[in-house]
């Protein structure tokens, strides 16, 4: 007896990868660029978030989608902190945000026409860097704590996106933290990987970030 097998895994990303292409052409047509970050829990992607949007809330009108199994602290810090619109995104305890999840967040956020919408994703180095969201790049952060070999042993993450952040470099004197292996193991993975040095807490290194991410919104829009 013949028995058919249904590849349920690669159906589901097929799916998403077209709901993920229906999303980025609607939002290209409103002119919103939408940013996906993505860490393990702890990294820092909150801070950072706040110290970037504080830089360019004047060049851009900003608005910020907070996703997490449960609570809203990050919304309300992120509303607090940088004025600008801020949304919690509960998942039911799923661990990433697919592309039909981002578009349900980002119609929460009305018909305003956003220049930037930042998705804050789930705190994890595995699933959010299977599912495409629909954005236009991906940003992932890694922490000095959290050790160098992370790119070694999450390749996914490192393979898909577009910049990289070492965070807390103010700790790197007490951790055995090697920031170029850092480096090397995340371009082995990604010869186009933007990195960058950061400090969140002090702000050291958000201006290189920012001017990677102004300079990507205005390519994106054709903005000379």
């Amino acid at each position: 007896m013949d028995i058919k097998i249904v590849d349920l895994k690669a159906s589901i990303f097929e799916d998403n990868d077209a709901d993920a292409g229906e999303l980025r052409k609607s939002l290209k047509e409103r002119g919103c660029f939408l940013l996906n970050v993505m860490s393990s829990p702890g990294s820092g992607k909150t801070t950072t978030l706040v110290q970037v949007i504080n830089r360019l809330k004047d060049e851009f009108k900003i608005a910020v989608m907070e996703a997490d199994i449960d609570s809203d602290k990050d919304a309300r810090t992120v509303a607090k902190e940088t004025g600008v619109r801020s949304v919690q995104l509960h998942t039911g305890g799923m661990c990433h945000l697919d592309a039909d999840m981002t578009r349900q967040g980002v119609a929460s956020l009305g018909e305003e026409d956003y220049d930037l919408v930042i998705l804050e994703n789930v705190g994890n180095l595995v699933c959010p860097a299977e599912f495409d969201t629909g954005a236009v790049k991906n940003l992932t952060i890694l922490s000095v704590p959290e050790g160098d070999d992370k790119p070694l042993k999450y390749p996914l993450m490192y393979q898909i996106s577009h910049a990289f952040l070492i965070n807390k470099i103010d700790v790197l004197p007490y951790f055995d933290f090697d920031i170029e292996k850092a480096k090397e193991y995340a371009l082995r993975r990604n010869p186009l990987l933007e990195i960058f040095p950061i400090c969140a807490k002090s702000g050291e290194g958000i201006d290189a970030v920012c001017d990677w991410l102004r300079a990507e919104i205005k390519s994106w829009k054709n903005i000379g």
